[in-house]
């Protein structure tokens, strides 16, 4: 049986360029950067304790490995303390970012990585 959602593949073009995305931008950190002299992954995580990590694939060499892989991005919802601090240091740092919408007791808004993938990110008011 499954017990929880452990890696979430991303496929990049530019696997350095995408971890200084997310780790410049977003804070993440990265847990393990592997190449195994054919394939590299970098792992990172949004902390050092998160269970589910993100894993940055090179998507060209995927694309070669497994030309049936569906190498689109997945839609993922992060969750943030602060989404209003994180909206405006996006918006400082010229990063693309969506509209701010609140949804019930939800803030929501989503933002582009370097190669225009989107993802969103969300704060539960209390």
């Amino acid at each position: 049986m499954i017990s929880k959602l452990g890696q979430v593949m991303i496929y990049v073009n530019d696997q350095d360029k995408a971890a200084e995305f997310w780790t410049k931008q977003l804070n993440f950190v990265v847990k393990s950067d592997e190449d195994n002299g054919h394939m590299r992954w970098i792992e990172i995580a949004p902390t050092e304790q998160a269970e589910t990590t993100l894993i940055l694939h090179n998507k060209k060499l995927i694309a070669e490995m497994q030309p049936e892989l569906n190498l689109g991005t997945p839609s993922l919802m992060f969750v943030s303390d602060n989404v209003e601090e994180l909206y405006e240091k996006l918006t400082t740092n010229g990063i693309t970012v969506g509209e701010m919408v609140e949804m019930g007791n939800e803030k929501i808004f989503n933002f582009a990585d370097y190669e225009q993938n989107y993802f969103a990110v969300m704060e539960i008011k209390k």
